[in-house]
């Protein structure tokens, strides 16, 4: 499996054969030019996980890829005219050899003001493969044992201390920081170095991909 960063939550993640993007939202670069993909993946209609304008233009550039998002962004891209499969937990649901299994259902509480819209997270596994949890935006998902974690390393709705124990909750092998925009490289390394130390996760491997940078697992 190759998972590249394509900043903030958005990832290509490459295994079994396909070519699967998750979360081309407003804070990312580089998907905009994307050809090939198996499938889109959206887990939730918030704007830096969802780019209604760049995101609707990658569903057209890619007509032979699959688009699966939460429920909410589905409805959302039909009033463009194009069509999504709503995921639901409970779901699965495979692209060529891999399963996807979404997680969760809503996002993570952040003010009483703020209305709690649909949240799916995604697991992607393939036989022979590393396995992979994106949450999206929420920590409350029980994807089961997973090799690989997409972690959610800052965010409004997010406090440290709920980070550390998901991670330590999860267990992965590895832990990639994504939803890190809003973090200079110092607020970057200090808060994975505090998931590394704190979690409690024996052979926890750290890995940071910044933007365009890619990793083999």
């Amino acid at each position: 499996m190759r998972v590249t960063h394509l900043g903030h939550a958005c990832l290509l993640v490459e295994l079994a054969d396909r070519r699967i993007l998750v979360d081309p939202g407003s804070f990312s670069t580089g998907f905009e030019q994307l050809t090939g993909l198996d499938a889109i993946l959206v887990t939730h209609n918030h704007a830096d996980h969802f780019d209604p304008a760049r995101a609707a233009a990658l569903v057209r550039a890619n007509p032979s890829a699959t688009v699966h998002t939460d429920p909410l962004t589905a409805e959302k891209l039909r009033e463009e005219g194009l069509e999504a499969v709503p995921s639901r937990q409970g779901e699965d649901f495979a692209i060529g050899d891999v399963r996807v299994s979404p997680v969760g259902q809503l996002h993570a509480f952040n003010h009483p003001d703020m209305p709690r819209i649909p949240n799916i997270g995604v697991v992607l596994r393939a036989d022979g493969e590393p396995s992979l949890f994106h949450p999206g935006d929420a920590y409350d998902g029980e994807p089961g044992d997973v090799d690989v974690l997409a972690h959610p390393l800052s965010a409004p709705w997010a406090a440290s201390r709920d980070s550390i124990a998901f991670v330590g909750r999860i267990a992965p092998k590895v832990f990639i920081p994504i939803h890190d925009a809003l973090l200079s490289d110092v607020g970057h390394r200090m808060y994975s170095g505090h998931i590394e130390q704190f979690a409690g996760v024996d052979g926890l491997t750290y890995t940071p991909l910044r933007d365009a940078e890619s990793a083999t697992f």
